[in-house]
């Protein structure tokens, strides 16, 4: 039996550097950011649905998606932002299922779902545990603002659009509290998965 992990977190709480880890138990990870990108190339589907959609004016010169400006157009606008999510998400979903299935089909012990909005799109079912990376909240916006050199305005407006990592926390089945060193983080992970019979 594969255990399909899901991991999630919040914007700046450190998922990826959690996510990396899982390469050092041989642990497969499928990144649903990745998916984003890929289903989103010229060519492909969703790409062809966003430009009618939102217009060529957010296209860079080479015909790719310019994604600062179609952030700048969804960040501000609940409705357009749920627009572009109904045209990008069932499109990751699809070739996500279909890598985790491969990977269950190979008898992986554990497959992870790296899903930053996991709760936002309800998507638990997907999985069979959940992981959530865990920062506290000022740690959180100091490490936004400087990431991306963001006002602390931006840095709020950007954590507010997601569901306070205190509450995903609780929905979760264990927690990584990833706010000291990546020692520490990784031997909570390691923790986690000897727990679960993985390793």
């Amino acid at each position: 039996m594969t255990v399909v992990i899901g991991l999630t977190g919040s914007i700046a709480t450190g998922k990826s550097t959690i996510s990396h880890m899982f390469s050092e138990f041989d642990i497969p990870v499928i990144d649903a950011d990745q998916l984003s990108r890929e289903v989103v190339e010229p060519g492909e589907k969703a790409y062809e649905s966003i430009i009618d959609t939102f217009g060529n004016h957010i296209l860079h010169e080479d015909g790719t998606l310019d994604r600062k400006a179609l952030g700048s157009i969804v960040f501000k606008d609940e409705s357009k932002r749920e627009t572009l999510n109904g045209i990008v998400h069932p499109a990751v979903r699809e070739r996500m299922i279909a890598k985790r299935d491969q990977y269950k089909a190979e008898h992986y012990p554990a497959v992870v779902l790296d899903i930053p909005l996991l709760f936002e799109s309800k998507l638990s079912h997907y999985v069979d545990k959940i992981i959530v990376v865990y920062v506290d909240e000022t740690i959180q916006l100091e490490r936004l603002m400087h990431r991306d050199k963001s006002s602390q305005a931006e840095a709020m407006e950007r954590i507010q659009a997601q569901i306070p990592v205190k509450e995903k926390a609780e929905m979760a089945h264990e927690i990584i509290d990833n706010s000291q060193s990546r020692e520490s983080s990784y031997h909570q992970l390691k923790h986690i998965l000897s727990k679960w019979n993985i390793l």
